[in-house]
């Protein structure tokens, strides 16, 4: 199938300023894209191009085959088939629900119109509340207003912008699993900016991880969190210690002893850094260990440690919760069998031997 999306060489400056540098990415029909990266790097830029509330400087745009951004060619926001939801909502205060719903449907007739507002009021659970005003709908309730009505011009994509950004913590999760219920419930490509790292990979078909303008990754969720490209995304998708490692005839070692093998490195001897995240650690108290606990933080389900190792360096370990080695304890650290690390050269993660 063609791409909804399809953005090539796209670059934006404001100023001096490059927000977004020669993006490329495309969302395929149905495709739920979470973008990521931290304050700055872009992603909201990325929405306001797409959108056409911005302009790029270099660089091609396209919506359901139809160029909308280009060199020579552009087509106007209210005429690009996209929805918008933003963070603070942006609902008409003066009109109830239905009215809000309808407000892009103004070119239907009157009988389309109210097929088409029922319809999604259906979808997104609303049905009850057609004659409440915004002030009178709590946060959840207003997310799902603006998603409706977002989706009820039937857009070909729908770009959301930290829409869960603004509710407390409990209600989140279930606003969210509501929202993305009504996206895959009407088949919509969809494009979801975030800071949550948990969040972009569990509700994302795929993951763009963006850092200074430049998309760093795309992938699928597992690919982004278990074999990230870049020693930035390795870094920045959630807790990980780079220990100073070397691979000698496929044989992985570093501070903490024997990492693993590397099959096809044989007759290799580089040095690189190995990636290790907390679930990826072993403890094991000892008093020959070589670390020495020097944190500990309870999160319930488990227990979260921070040993540090004789070069100064610290790593964490995630045990279960009956499992807890006081501060001060010494352990011996190793890798959980069958994990198999990310290797970096420089910046680069590699998975074959470096030439």
């Amino acid at each position: 199938m063609n791409a909804i999306l399809g953005i090539e060489g796209v670059s934006k400056s404001y100023g001096k300023v490059a927000a977004a540098r020669e993006l490329a990415l495309t969302a395929e029909p149905g495709e739920l894209v979470t973008v990521i990266g931290p304050s700055g790097c872009g992603k909201s830029t990325l929405l306001r191009l797409v959108a056409g509330l911005d302009r790029p400087d270099a660089g091609t745009i396209r919506i359901e085959d139809e160029e909308v951004a280009g060199p020579r060619s552009w087509v106007q926001p209210e005429r690009r088939r996209v929805g918008l939801v933003f963070q603070d909502h942006a609902l008409f205060p003066h009109l109830d629900v239905t009215r809000n719903i309808a407000f892009g449907l103004d070119r239907l007739p009157r009988a389309e119109r109210r097929a088409r507002v029922d319809e999604v009021l259906a979808i997104a659970r609303l049905g009850e509340l057609a004659g409440r005003y915004p002030h009178e709908l709590s946060g959840g309730e207003q997310q799902r207003v603006a998603l409706a009505r977002a989706l009820a011009p039937r857009p070909a994509v729908v770009l959301l912008d930290e829409p869960f950004s603004s509710l407390d913590e409990t209600l989140r999760a279930q606003v969210r699993a509501d929202t993305i219920a009504v996206i895959r419930a009407t088949g919509t490509t969809a494009m979801l900016v975030t800071h949550d790292q948990t969040e972009a990979l569990s509700v994302g078909d795929r993951v763009v991880v963006m850092h200074r303008g430049r998309i760093e990754q795309a992938d699928t969720p597992v690919s982004v969190f278990e074999r990230p490209s870049t020693r930035f995304v390795a870094s920045f998708m959630g807790d990980a210690a780079f220990l100073p490692a070397h691979v000698h005839d496929a044989l992985l070692t570093c501070e903490i002893g024997v990492v693993s093998t590397v099959p096809g490195w044989g007759h290799v001897d580089v040095d690189v850094d190995v990636v290790l995240r907390p679930h990826e650690v072993a403890l094991t108290a000892s008093d020959d260990g070589i670390g020495v606990v020097a944190a500990v933080e309870y999160h319930g389900a488990f227990v979260l440690h921070s040993v540090r190792l004789p070069s100064d360096r610290v790593i964490q370990s995630w045990q279960p919760h009956s499992v807890r080695h006081p501060v001060g304890t010494r352990v011996a650290v190793s890798v959980v069998p069958g994990v198999t690390p990310t290797l970096l050269v420089g910046d680069e993660t590699v998975t074959k031997p470096p030439s």
